[in-house]
């Protein structure tokens, strides 16, 4: 076997996936944040929903500030958040959620799954001492239709409770389907 090449096979996808299976592949695309102690932002993100063939989704999220090159192009800026973790689909369409941020927080979201939307909030949140005072969150994410022909998007919007304040706004996003496994 030492001449012949290893081909990685992508695993059958496991039957409790089936309710977060439109999420499956790359998406890409631009948001705005803004919350009342930082100015208001433009975004470039990616998210990406993956499996190993067990029943939870493999979910990876990184973002630059977006900019424009001397042409007028859009081009990521300075890398802004990053966050990975699982999400766990569970009986009756519930989903758990686990997340975990370099900036020494971590999240438990608690939700539902209808049809081809999904919206959670924080059941738990564990900060490191060096962490902002970030308390709550909640996540909507959904399908909706594209400007592209026969394609459809994925929106999301993200609320949170931090240094100090209620939960409000803070980042949303449209983001169009890249590829899937």
């Amino acid at each position: 076997m030492a001449d012949e090449q290893m081909v990685d096979e992508l695993p059958q996808e496991h039957p409790a996936l089936a309710p977060l299976s439109f999420l499956l592949g790359r998406w890409e695309g631009v948001g705005k944040g803004d919350y009342p102690t930082i100015e208001a932002f433009d975004f470039i993100q990616e998210l990406t929903f993956t499996h190993n063939g067990k029943p939870f989704l493999i979910y990876n999220s990184r973002s630059w500030l977006l900019e424009q090159d001397d042409n007028g192009q859009r081009v990521k800026g300075r890398p802004l958040g990053l966050e990975t973790g699982f999400w766990r689909p569970q009986p009756d369409g519930a989903v758990e959620v686990l997340l975990t941020h370099p900036t020494g927080i971590t999240e438990i979201y608690l939700g539902e799954v209808s049809g081809t939307k999904v919206e959670m909030a924080t059941d738990a949140v564990v900060r490191t001492g060096s962490a902002k005072p970030y308390v709550a969150g909640k996540r909507l994410y959904g399908l909706v239709d594209s400007q592209r022909e026969g394609e459809k998007d994925l929106a999301y919007a993200f609320d949170m409770a931090a240094m100090g304040l209620p939960l409000q706004s803070h980042l949303w996003a449209r983001l169009e389907w890249a590829w899937t496994e």
